[in-house]
């Protein structure tokens, strides 16, 4: 299956890319994604990843097995600072 994966802020930097299509097998999780985009980008992107957050088809993901589907959205957003 494939995965639409969108970087934002250090995320982004980090991939250095804004997004890429990623194939996973079937029943892949937001874990397994997570696990590739370690994989692809193993410099800076591991370190960001463990303290992001993630939104699938654009609702928080909260539970990371929660399994994906062929042509989601992925959106892998970097801690913000702010108030």
């Amino acid at each position: 299956m494939t995965l639409l994966v969108r970087y934002f802020a250090s995320a982004r930097a980090a991939a250095g890319v804004e997004e890429e299509k990623v194939k996973l097998p079937e029943g892949a999780t937001v874990a397994d994604a997570a696990r590739v985009l370690r994989e692809l980008h193993p410099h800076r992107l591991p370190r960001i990843l463990d303290s992001a957050s993630f939104l699938l088809n654009e609702v928080a993901v909260r539970d990371q097995t929660r399994a994906l589907g062929d042509g989601s959205q992925l959106d892998v957003l970097p801690p913000f600072a702010g108030g």
